[in-house]
């Protein structure tokens, strides 16, 4: 066997071992936490390790499927840890508060994890010599953050005991956690300059795969940022979230095992004007109610007919808001595309007008400059015989 056909079932028998943990996770934490939660990082597990295994069943050379990969395997572990530790405190078994200490910390190594990913996205090498002290930065930074969580005696609140079963009474936990996290997110953007250093230097492909990075991690940060305010009162962000997180192994996953298969200037494209749109339709929508309450109230106690009102107003406001905020998109983001679009419309409208050949051909050789841009044109005409 193969050295790489080593690496593809080595890959796949991790996959395999994280289905195996999650399976275990589900049958030791369903009942015993919220339901969301059990779903969320079962398939946030799956997810990378699915991502992980098809990235090393491709590219086996690329260290961000084997982090991946090494991520989905911990966080089965850590959720059985956590699920382990919810059944035997429920029925008194033991080992229940080394799985509750377990998951006290798992989550400075998924930030590690991600961190590095940031730094060797997308061909899993650093940049260059330079950026490699940043690996020693994030090792000091684990290495603090771990003890200051792992140790901590105020933590007690997190265990059903009470108490920190391993605590160290008088180590400065909170100095050491607070120098390690400082560390690890310096890290972490240093990762993400990177990523843009990355954007300027590489060419067409690696280009389009840090798009598909970017598009999911920006995902994350506007759901993030609504979660901070919404997380306990409404379902749809937190189901976002959810979908936000996934999305990054998933985005990582295509832009370095199929990115040639999908356009993905398209999807940033839709991304930005439907996000657009259903921000300032929500925002008119709330904006008509209040105020056609106000105006009604007068007249009527019941606030039916302000949402009626309100709806009709926003249905007959999406398609011509929908064009406004293509146009928008188009103009800002992607002007090529923008100014090729209105030279074909500005030639159509000329080519109903004009009937002169050479006027007509010179025309033709400029658009076609315009949004082609060619090396060369040339114009070839058939003379067809009376």
């Amino acid at each position: 066997m193969t050295k790489r056909a080593q690496q593809r079932r080595l890959g796949w028998s991790l996959f395999g071992l994280t289905v195996a943990l999650v399976l275990v996770m589900l049958w030791l934490s369903a009942g015993r936490e919220e339901t969301f939660d059990t779903v969320l990082y079962g398939l946030l597990t799956l997810s990378l390790s699915g991502a992980g295994a098809l990235i090393v069943t491709r590219h086996p050379g690329n260290a961000i499927g084997w982090i991946f990969l090494a991520l989905g395997v911990s966080g089965g572990f850590w959720e059985s840890a956590e699920g382990w530790g919810y059944l035997a405190a429920e029925r008194d078994l033991p080992g229940g508060a080394i799985g509750e200490w377990i998951i006290l910390w798992s989550w400075i190594v998924d930030f590690a994890g991600w961190a590095l990913v940031f730094l060797l996205f997308p061909d899993g090498r650093l940049l260059s010599r330079r950026w490699r002290p940043w690996l020693g930065v994030l090792a000091m930074g684990v290495l603090l953050a771990l003890p200051g969580q792992a140790l901590d005696a105020g933590l007690g609140s997190e265990f059903t005991s009470g108490s920190n079963p391993v605590a160290v009474e008088g180590l400065p936990t909170q100095l050491l956690l607070t120098a390690g996290l400082t560390l690890m997110l310096a890290t972490l953007v240093t990762g993400v300059v990177c990523l843009v250093v990355r954007f300027r230097r590489g060419g067409t492909v690696e280009r389009q795969q840090l798009k598909w990075m970017a598009l999911a991690a920006s995902l994350l940060v506007v759901t993030g940022l609504a979660a901070l305010f919404l997380w306990y009162d409404s379902i749809l962000v937190r189901v976002a979230v959810a979908l936000a997180l996934n999305a990054l192994p998933i985005g990582a996953g295509i832009a370095i095992f199929k990115y040639r298969l999908y356009d993905i200037d398209v999807v940033i494209n839709r991304t930005l004007v439907y996000g657009a749109l259903t921000a300032m339709l929500a925002a008119t929508y709330l904006a008509v109610v209040l105020v056609l309450q106000l105006a009604l109230n007068p007249l009527t106690e019941e606030s039916g007919l302000a949402v009626a009102g309100s709806t009709l107003a926003v249905a007959a406001l999406f398609r011509p808001a929908r064009a406004r905020i293509q146009a928008l998109v188009d103009r800002r983001f992607y002007r090529r595309r923008y100014d090729a679009v209105r030279t074909l419309e500005s030639f159509g409208a000329h080519l109903r007008d004009e009937v002169e050949l050479d006027s007509l051909s010179a025309e033709l050789r400029t658009v076609v400059a315009d949004t082609m841009q060619p090396a060369h044109v040339s114009l070839w005409l058939r003379r067809v015989q009376p």
